[in-house]
């Protein structure tokens, strides 16, 4: 019975699911009968596809002409840039412009030099509007395209489906129109901006085909008279053009100096920087100086030239340095930095030197600032002439005061020397051109020669400070136990002054060549000459190659040969104590040896296919007469890594004892007890039999021999030396002495000891020691000693 009713029961759910469905699915197929109506309705009223398509078209072209009109085409910052090189390009114009004007050759490489930076400037701006030229031209003829296209536009008449759209139509046309007046205007910008950029550069053009021509007959018109003889030059400069001639200077000069510092800040920043680490290189060896455990053993420091707050010692170092870093500076800039050193120089000397030496001083630097005055505003006025010549002759006093002096200087006299001898034969002919109409020659010599004495000063005081600074970093390391601990400090100081004396002249030449308008053409002239292809038999190279390959082989020498003192190496002596060192440097020596070689080789530009041939030139070398040299280079690779001895250990070799000192790759050095060096080839310390007597330890068996009468009583005999050698020092306390019988004759009985003691240096001075107190000892037991 209650099986049956659960049975009606789920008959009666199933049913109740069956019903459920049936709805649902009634409801389903209502509504999507209503949906097909529908779209069968609005079918009739859809929109054609290339409506759709050329609105879609009209939008995007809306759209990327907004997206570059927010991006903006950069009118402004391109008609400020044109703005500049015009002001750049101005000055030269009108300097070239000047009726009758003769312009230096220096002045005309810089104006040369500004003019190629104008056309590259102009170029890169071309190329920018060109392309802004291009995409508006492009987006302009979509628009026209666009706006012209029948399908786009609605009549009144109309009776196909873009009636619905009249109004999105009529929309995207207004956007279309507003977008091509937009573009239009844009264009017509960008079009007169090439339009200036090219006029701008046809003209730099035309400037610099005139400056190349004045160039290349400036050399031929260099002596040439251009002006009157000093005996017919008129008393007034009639000539209505002398303001327009100053005037058109001043700005030329001042347009070349701006744009040196603008393009070359880059090279000034790296100046200022190696400056600041000069002052702070100073500044941090005087705080080091003052702690109280160096003070003790550095004393008081007594340097002239620097102080423990070096500005005036770092401002020399920066502008002494200046012509190394801007090599391609104008005259008028090396002008400025000279009278700014001077300045420097006149506050570091005051309350520095004797106050008669001051005075002498602030003549040079008046003479200074008088040459540079009068040799801008000199020209064929008679008064004018007669002024720069009597500033020659003056000139020419001073040196010849300047050269007798000499011995109370504190300079080099081989450097100051052939610089006052040049000083004054620039004045003597800037006399001599003045007064035959040669005044653009006169004016150059005479701010050469005056630049040239001014700046020797400044190089003098220059290798001072920078000695006292090496002077101060000396004491420092030393008493550190630094690097200098462990250098030849006289060498040092000796190589230190050679190296600043050759700087020393570097920049002073450079200024010389940079006076005389001289230093690009010399620079020319040597690269042509270091880069001029030549050839010998089938090989060609070049003097680059040779120099280069020069340079790496001597630096790779000398650093292979001093870096042990980098790693704190210091030298082999004979003392009493035993000090091994690792060989690790010899290896060091080896690498840098041989990537020195590659670099070398590489450099010199020699063909791999020559290098073989030499290589094999090479091993037939080795063949015939080279073995024991290659033999001895392989030996000393294998003592490296085998490690038979180190440096610091005792050794002997047939006849030899002694120290070793140094581990070569060809050879290396012994230092014996006598002091002296002997050079023994790797080949035969690895080949012949050798003794190492420190290699795991110092000690040694050493042995006496000694004999006494037949009669004396052995046993006390021995007791006594036994005594004695307990006593001694430097012997191995858990090691005990033994006394053996070495040999018995008629009337003697000899005796050996043997004792084991720390080291063998210490050998000699022991059995020194043992035969004394012995002798000593016996002598008072009245043991009889054969």
């Amino acid at each position: 019975m209650i099986h049956n009713k659960t049975k009606l029961k789920r008959i009666k759910y199933s049913f109740l699911i069956l019903l459920a469905i049936s709805f649902a699915s009634i409801g389903y197929n209502n509504a999507f009968a209503q949906t097909t109506v529908g779209l069968k309705t609005d079918s009739g009223t859809s929109i054609p596809d290339t409506l759709l398509f050329k609105l879609q078209k009209a939008q995007g072209v809306v759209t990327q002409i907004n997206a570059a009109n927010k991006k903006g085409y950069a009118a402004e910052k391109v008609r400020s840039e044109i703005v500049d090189i015009k002001n750049n390009v101005a000055p030269i114009q009108t300097d070239l412009g000047v009726r009758g004007k003769i312009i230096d050759p220096k002045t005309l490489i810089s104006y040369n030099l500004i003019l190629n930076n104008s056309q590259e400037r102009l170029t890169a701006l071309q190329k920018t509007l060109s392309k802004f030229s291009n995409d508006l031209q492009t987006m302009s003829n979509q628009v026209v395209e666009l706006s012209n296209d029948s399908l786009l536009n609605v009549g009144k008449n109309d009776t196909t489906a873009r009636t619905l759209y009249t109004k999105q139509l009529i929309d995207i046309k207004q956007r279309l129109q507003a977008a091509g007046q937009l573009t239009t205007a844009n264009l017509d910008t960008v079009s007169r901006l090439l339009a200036d950029v090219s006029e701008t550069y046809l003209k730099t053009a035309d400037l610099q085909a005139s400056i190349t021509d004045r160039m290349q007959t400036s050399g031929k018109s260099a002596f040439r008279k251009e002006s009157p003889y000093i005996w017919s030059a008129p008393t007034e400069k009639n000539d209505d053009n002398i303001g327009a001639m100053l005037k058109s200077t001043y700005i030329g000069q001042n347009k070349i100096l701006g744009y040196f510092i603008n393009s070359t800040w880059d090279n000034r920043v790296l100046l200022i920087l190696l400056g600041g680490v000069f002052f702070l290189w100073i500044n941090i060896n005087y705080r080091r100086a003052q702690k109280p455990d160096l003070r003790q053993q550095i004393g008081e420091i007594d340097l002239k030239y620097i102080s423990h707050l070096p500005i005036l010692p770092a401002l020399i170092f920066i502008l002494n340095l200046t012509p190394l870093f801007e090599p391609d500076s104008p005259s008028l800039y090396i002008e400025l930095v000279e009278f700014a050193l001077l300045l420097v120089l006149s506050a570091h000397f005051w309350k520095r030197i004797p106050s008669k030496d001051m005075r002498h001083w602030l003549v040079i630097v008046g003479m200074y600032m008088v040459i540079m005055f009068v040799t801008a505003t000199v020209h064929d006025a008679v008064f004018l002439r007669v002024l720069l010549m009597a500033i020659n002759i003056g000139s020419l006093y001073v040196g010849f005061k300047f050269y007798q002096r000499l011995k109370e200087i504190n300079i080099s006299k081989k450097l100051v020397k052939p610089i006052l001898i040049i000083y004054m034969i620039l004045n003597l002919l800037a006399v001599l051109l003045n007064a035959f109409g040669r005044i653009t020659l006169a004016k150059v010599y005479t701010l050469t020669a005056t630049i040239g004495l001014t700046q020797i000063i400044g190089l003098a005081v220059f290798i001072q400070i920078l000695s006292d600074a090496l002077e101060l970093q000396i004491k420092v390391s030393s008493c550190r136990g630094g690097l200098f601990a462990r250098l030849d400090v006289a060498k040092t100081r000796a190589s230190f002054k050679k190296a600043l004396a050759v700087l020393a002249i570097i920049l002073w030449v450079l200024v010389f060549f940079i006076n005389l308008s001289i230093a690009g053409g010399v620079f020319a002239f040597v690269q042509q000459v270091l880069v001029k292809p030549r050839t010998f038999g089938k090989v060609s190279f070049t003097l680059s190659n040779i120099l280069f390959f020069s340079v790496i082989v001597y630096v790779s020498n000398i650093l292979q040969k001093h870096i042990g003192v980098l790693f704190g190496e210091k030298s082999v002596t004979f003392s009493n104590h035993v000090e091994h060192k690792s060989s690790k440097l010899t290896l060091i020596r080896l690498v840098i040896t041989i990537v020195g070689v590659l670099l070398a080789v590489l450099a010199s530009g020699i063909p791999l296919d020559k290098l073989t041939v030499v290589l094999g030139a090479l091993s037939v070398g080795i063949g015939l007469g080279m073995q024991n040299i290659v033999n001895n280079f392989v030996s000393g690779i294998i003592l490296i890594f085998e490690k038979p001895f180190e440096i610091g250990d005792y050794i002997e070799l047939a006849d030899k004892k002694g120290k070793i000192q140094d581990i070569g790759i060809r050879s290396s050095k012994m230092l014996t007890q006598q002091g002296s060096q002997v050079i023994i080839p790797n080949g035969d310390l690895l080949s012949n039999r050798l003794t190492n007597w420190t290699l795991n330890s110092a000690y040694i068996k050493s042995e006496i021999l000694f004999k006494v009468n037949i009669a004396a009583d052995l046993n006390a005999v021995s007791k006594l030396i036994q005594e004695e050698v307990d006593k001694a020092e430097h012997t191995v306390k858990n090691m005990q002495a033994e006394v053996l019988i070495n040999s018995v004759a008629a009337d003697a009985v000899e005796l050996k000891i043997t004792v084991w003691i720390e080291s063998i240096y210490i050998e000699p001075a022991f059995k020194s020691m043992i035969f004394n107190q012995l002798i000593s000892r016996f002598t008072q037991e009245q043991i009889k000693i054969m």
